[in-house]
């Protein structure tokens, strides 16, 4: 029988030793890689959000409830009849939305503020101090105001949510936002707003024109928020 050279049985035994911890180091960087995607999966089920759809939709929220509460406000104390119907339309689109808005937090597992934030309160006192002309000047520029601001958020976000849901949301809701804007600015040029004010009474021009115009006896149709 020929003897084997014994650096031929080395490099046998450590083929045969190398073999298994290939083996068993493959299998644990598949673990890891299914563990990732596990993860990945879990996380996406749970509900969890981007930040920054949950941050649209707080805002949104906020300001859902202020233009419906605005809009009762208007309905009661607007002296021009387009103000008043401008207003009961906000309470029924952004009413509509606004129920919308809090099945999709509900889904997605986020919590909504039920209250006015402390701008929007300010706003609110400040409106139901004010009565007639006077009134429907200031409450005009202030949706003028905020219909420019909710078009361009939710434009924003109808193309760029992380969250496919909350980016359907938003892409339904844009186009009667539009309607609002052009209709506001419309209303707000009819009782002589003029230039328009924000909200915390610093001059602002309104922007231009996007989306569909409406009259203020277009049929109530689901909104967004402010």
């Amino acid at each position: 029988m020929k003897a084997v050279p014994l650096f031929a049985w080395t490099l046998a035994l450590a083929l045969v030793v190398a073999a298994p911890l290939q083996s068993s180091a493959q299998a644990t960087s598949k673990a890891k890689e299914d563990k990732s995607e596990t993860g990945k999966s879990a996380a996406a089920s749970s509900g969890k959000m981007a930040s920054a759809d949950a941050k649209f939709l707080t805002e949104a929220a906020h300001g859902g409830m202020a233009e419906v509460e605005m809009g009762r406000l208007a309905s009661e104390r607007g002296s021009s009849d387009a103000v008043k119907q401008f207003g009961q339309r906000m309470v029924a689109d952004h009413g509509k939305a606004n129920d919308e808005l809090k099945q999709l937090a509900q889904q997605k597992g986020l919590t909504l503020p039920t209250d006015l934030d402390s701008k929007d309160r300010k706003a609110m006192d400040k409106l139901s101090k004010l009565s007639g002309a006077e009134f429907d000047k200031a409450y005009m520029k202030d949706m003028v105001r905020d219909h420019d601001k909710d078009v361009k958020d939710f434009q924003r976000e109808s193309q760029k949510a992380h969250d496919a849901d909350v980016k359907s949301w938003a892409a339904k809701t844009l186009p009667v936002l539009k309607e609002h804007q052009q209709e506001a600015k419309q209303v707000s040029a009819s009782v002589g707003g003029g230039s328009h004010m924000g909200r915390m009474g610093s001059k602002e021009k309104s922007g231009s024109s996007t989306g569909g115009s409406a009259s203020p006896a277009t049929a109530p149709q689901p909104a967004g928020s402010r």
